[in-house]
């Protein structure tokens, strides 16, 4: 008995990481337990997220191909080099490696961001040697905050920025407890890869530059300019020539051109006007979270609790003299505070608050490592979590996972059959419009009456190698006899599935309550 609690005060390090690591594979099947499911019951085209068609998709073309063979863009906008959507092709690392190894199939990105977040967990565990109270802690507001598994089981990027700053800051807290260079190397490296995939994340590489500008002083200014100057070329070059044209602008960057545009007292007014005038929507979309559950509200909120608590503790740290900490959570309020302006000044901010879900996730993990008595910053938080998503929410769309149902699976399967012998992929110049399917959003109906949503669900069904150009109706009716793409998939009953039978076109594939067309 004494030789065995030996050995486990031994390796009670392992053990403890270990455990963390199941963690997320344990909140994952108890949210789908709540739901009647098990994690092998999801299915990705019963999900009502529309982001993930394109990940998908792009991915299965990659493993298959190397690159897409169609274009993914909107209104029929492509990128110069290949064929990627507006986002950096840089998030789908993760999958594309999980599909060249194992395969890709509508199950792998789900298990692959289990496996990802597993394995964060186990190094944030190990790195920082995390005590019990410390693991509860981040166990308890994982398991209370619902996107986190419902991220995780999804085709959504956001997961892999959840993992990717789990990693980073547990290698950063570790380097405060014992530097070293590996460490800090490490920190440059993920901090990069990180700004590749989401640019604001570049508020990160921030921490590893100001240690090496405190180590080596000159040659370390020179060092962390280069690495950050080299890191901006890269994501530019990686935006220029391998992103499409999104509807509308990602960034807002007015603020900035103002300036030189009316001149500086103009532009600060201007500054200042627009800033006000977001804080106020950001105020009504806190409001909508608390009264109505409004998802963009509810990150709002959690988000601004946590920056509280942030500010709270550094303040503890300093009266303590505890400069390290005081150093690394200083950063990480600056971090927030950085993401918030951003927010405000360069975000939409009703289709944004995405964007703050994973320095929400790091926030839990920032508020476990707490030294507080009784820890009640995690009881704090974990009331204001349950709150939000247990006692206001009234739309649950935005929450519930897609499982698979007979007819579904079935109809999904048959359209896969016949649009794998009508479609013929042409490798031959590619990328190029032979290969790609324009996906009208929603169309009205014939009378102008009603607004029909397509299904694009049965676009999962398109062979590898095919792109999509996600197109709005206005311009599809105003540009019929210009388009370039072979083919539509559009809502039936709509104005444009009447143009299409008006004028004598070959149905591909019809299901759900969408229609396929080849347009020449």
């Amino acid at each position: 008995m004494e030789r065995l609690r030996n050995h486990i005060c031994k390796h009670i390090r392992i053990y403890r990481a270990f455990l963390m690591a199941l963690l997320p594979l344990l909140c994952c099947e108890i949210y789908c337990l709540l739901e009647g499911h098990h994690i092998t019951d999801i299915y990705l085209p019963a999900s009502s997220w529309n982001d993930e068609l394109f990940y998908y998709k792009q991915v299965e073309s990659i493993v298959k191909y190397g690159y897409p063979y169609g274009y993914f863009g909107f209104n029929e906008s492509y990128a110069r080099v290949l064929s990627f959507a507006a986002w950096s092709p840089v998030l789908l690392w993760p999958w594309i490696l999980w599909g060249l190894i194992f395969g890709w199939n509508l199950m792998s990105p789900i298990y692959c961001n289990i496996f990802v977040m597993m394995i964060a967990f186990f190094l944030f565990a190990w790195l920082v040697q995390t005590d019990w109270k410390q693991c509860t802690g981040v166990a308890v507001l994982c398991a209370v905050f619902p996107l986190f598994s419902r991220y995780t089981m999804s085709a959504m990027a956001e997961s892999t920025c959840f993992a990717m700053l789990i990693v980073f800051w547990g290698v950063a807290y570790s380097y405060y407890q014992k530097e070293s260079m590996g460490k800090l190397t490490g920190m440059f490296i993920i901090s990069v890869i990180m700004t590749l995939m989401r640019p604001y994340l570049i508020i990160f590489l921030t921490l590893p530059m100001l240690i090496l500008i405190w180590k080596k002083k000159w040659k370390g200014l020179i060092g962390s300019l280069g690495i950050a100057t080299a890191t901006v070329i890269m994501y530019a070059c990686i935006k220029y020539f391998l992103s499409a044209y999104y509807f509308t602008s990602l960034y807002d960057m007015s603020w900035i051109t103002n300036f030189l545009r009316y001149g500086f007292g103009e532009g600060l007014r201007m500054l200042v006007e627009k800033f006000i005038s977001s804080l106020a929507n950001f105020w009504v979309y806190c409001q909508q979270g608390l009264t109505q559950g409004l998802m963009t509200g509810t990150f709002m909120i959690i988000f601004m609790v946590i920056l509280v608590l942030l500010i709270v503790y550094e303040g503890y740290c300093f009266r303590k003299k505890e400069w390290k900490e005081t150093i690394l959570y200083g950063h990480l309020i600056f971090s927030f505070v950085a993401m918030w302006i951003a927010l405000l000044l360069m975000y939409k901010i009703q289709e944004s608050g995405r964007h703050l879900l994973a320095f929400i996730v790091l926030g839990f993990f920032a508020l476990s490592m707490m030294k507080l008595k009784g820890h009640w910053q995690i009881f704090l938080s974990g009331a204001v979590v349950i709150y939000l998503y247990f006692f206001t929410v009234l739309n649950t769309d935005d929450y519930e996972l897609g499982f698979a149902t007979d007819e579904l699976v079935q109809t999904i399967e048959q359209t896969r059959e016949i649009l794998e012998e009508n479609l013929t992929l042409q490798t031959e110049e590619a990328p190029n419009f032979d290969n790609d399917v324009i996906w009208v959003l929603a169309d009205y109906d014939s009378g102008e009456e009603n607004w029909l949503v397509t299904d694009y669900q049965l676009l999962y069904s398109l062979p590898a190698g095919f792109g999509i150009s996600c197109c709005d109706a206005e311009y599809v009716l105003s540009s019929f006899d210009e388009l370039q793409s072979k083919y539509i998939c559009t809502v039936l009953g709509g104005q444009i599935d009447e143009l299409c039978q008006e004028r004598g076109l070959t149905v591909v594939a019809k299901g759900l309550n969408a229609v396929i067309y080849q347009l020449r």
